[in-house]
C-alpha cells in the first residue's frame, strides 16, 4: 500500500476520516484494483491446487446480483448471509457454458454470514477438503467470481494475520489476500488448494472470513426447523443493507429512524454490519452510538483489526483518550506501521498520560515516516493540552 502522509496537529483530534473503508464483499461496492490475472483459456499463475479450486466455486445471483459460492456436495453450496437475505430467486451460473441453476437457500438458526444452497440438477464436480489447521503466517488465496470478466478467479494472495481465538466462537479469519465485491462467499484457500474459509468482508489491505470449521455446525443445524430464527436474521440483512444504501451520501439518521437503523444492524448477528453502520454514526458525530456498535463488533471477535481501529477513533473524537489506550497498545503492536495508529498514539499517548506509548509511536514515525518525525517530536516537546 503507498504510504500516506501523517500530519500531527499540535491540539485538535483528527478528522472523522479512518484510512480503510468496510465493505460486505458483494457487487453493491465499487470494485477494487483489478488485481486479478488474467486466467482465461486455463492460464492461472498461481500454485496448481489453488487454480484447481475454481472447479469449485461458481457465481451467484440473489440478493446481491454477483457473489460467489462454494460446492459442499453433489447439490449443497455454501454462501455468505449478506448475499442472499430473504431473496428466493437465487441463480447459479454454470461456467464456461452460461447455463443457469435455481438455487434454494437452507434455513438457518445461526448468526454466521452463512447459508447453504440446494441446486438440483448440479453437474458433477470436485469439492473442497478443509485445511487441518492453519500457521498464523501462512498464504492464502482468495478464488471467487470477477465482476469485470465474469469468470471465477484466483486473486492475488496474501498472508493470515488472525485466527480465530477459541473462546470467540464467531471470531473470524482475517487475512490480507485480495478481495473484492463479488466475491462473497467464495473460497479462501491455502497454497495446497484445502478450504480455510469463505470470503465475506474486509477493507484497506485487511480481510475476513468465516473459518471453514464453522460448516460443520452449519450442516449439522440447518434445515427447516430453523425457519422462523432464518427468517428474523434475513429481514434484518435486507433491512439494514437498504438502509444503509440510503444514507451514503445522505446526513446521518436521527431519534427513531436512528434507534431502527441500529437495531436492524444488530438483529443481522452479523458484526460487519455493526461496524458498517457504527462509521455511519461516527461521521455523524453521534460517537455514543457509534462506540456501542464498534463495542458489541469487538465483542463478537476480539481480533476484529478495523473495528478496532474505528473504536479507537470514535474515543479519540469523544476525547476519551484514557480509554482509547488499550486499544492502541493493541493495534500498535499488530500494525506497527499503520499512518492512523501511530498519529492517534502519539496524540492519545501525550494526552492520556501514556508516555511510554507516545514514545513507542514516535519511533515508529521515525522509521516508517521520517519526513513526519519533526512534527511528531515538536508535538510532544510542547506544551498543547488535551482538547475537551
Amino acid at each position: 500500500m503507498p504510504r500516506r502522509p501523517l500530519a500531527i496537529p499540535s491540539r485538535a483530534a483528527p478528522s472523522w476520516a479512518a484510512p480503510f473503508v468496510v465493505v460486505l464483499l458483494t457487487a453493491l461496492a465499487p470494485a477494487g484494483p483489478a488485481v486479478a490475472q488474467d486466467q482465461s483459456e486455463g492460464r492461472c499463475p498461481h500454485p496448481e491446487p489453488v487454480c484447481a479450486a475454481r472447479a469449485a466455486v461458481f457465481p451467484i445471483a440473489a440478493f446481491s446480483p454477483v457473489a460467489s459460492a462454494v460446492r459442499l456436495g453433489p447439490e449443497l453450496l455454501v454462501t455468505a448471509r449478506h448475499a442472499v437475505a430473504d431473496e428466493t430467486g437465487i441463480e447459479l451460473l454454470l461456467l464456461p457454458d452460461g447455463a443457469v441453476l435455481p438455487a434454494e437457500a437452507v434455513p438457518s438458526p445461526l448468526p454466521l454470514d452463512l447459508v447453504l444452497l440446494r441446486v438440483e440438477g448440479l453437474p458433477e464436480g470436485p469439492t473442497l477438503e478443509l485445511a487441518d489447521g492453519l500457521d498464523a503466517d501462512a498464504t492464502v488465496y482468495v478464488v471467487g467470481a470477477d465482476i469485470g470478466s465474469a469468470r471465477v478467479e484466483v486473486f492475488e494472495p496474501g498472508t493470515v494475520l488472525a485466527t480465530p481465538p477459541a473462546e470467540a466462537p464467531l471470531a473470524r479469519l482475517h487475512h490480507q489476500a485480495h478481495t473484492q465485491p463479488g466475491n462473497s462467499g467464495g473460497a479462501l484457500v491455502d497454497a495446497e488448494g484445502r478450504l480455510v474459509g469463505i470470503a465475506v468482508a474486509g477493507g484497506s489491505g485487511r480481510y475476513e472470513a468465516i473459518p471453514a470449521a464453522a460448516l460443520a455446525r452449519l450442516r449439522d443445524e440447518s434445515g427447516a426447523d430453523a425457519a422462523a430464527a432464518d427468517a428474523a436474521f434475513d429481514a434484518a440483512v435486507r433491512a439494514c443493507t437498504l438502509a444503509l444504501e440510503e444514507l451514503q451520501g445522505a446526513p446521518a439518521p436521527e431519534g427513531a429512524a436512528a434507534t431502527a437503523l441500529a437495531e436492524d444492524c444488530l438483529a443481522t448477528g452479523n458484526r460487519q454490519f455493526y461496524d458498517l453502520a457504527g462509521q455511519v454514526f461516527g461521521r455523524a458525530g453521534d460517537l455514543e452510538r457509534a462506540t456501542e456498535l464498534f463495542e458489541a463488533s469487538l465483542a463478537q471477535d476480539p481480533q476484529a483489526l478495523n473495528a478496532r481501529l474505528s473504536l479507537a477513533i470514535t474515543l479519540h473524537l469523544a476525547r476519551r483518550f484514557e480509554a482509547e489506550l488499550e486499544h492502541l497498545r493493541w493495534l500498535l503492536e499488530r500494525l506497527p506501521a499503520d499512518p492512523q495508529v501511530l498519529r492517534l498514539a502519539v496524540q492519545a499517548g501525550k494526552w492520556g498520560g501514556d508516555a511510554e506509548l507516545a514514545e513507542r509511536a514516535y519511533a515508529g514515525i521515525e522509521r516508517h515516516f521520517p519526513e513526519q518525525a519533526p512534527a511528531a517530536r515538536q508535538f510532544l516537546d510542547s506544551d498543547a493540552p488535551a482538547p475537551r
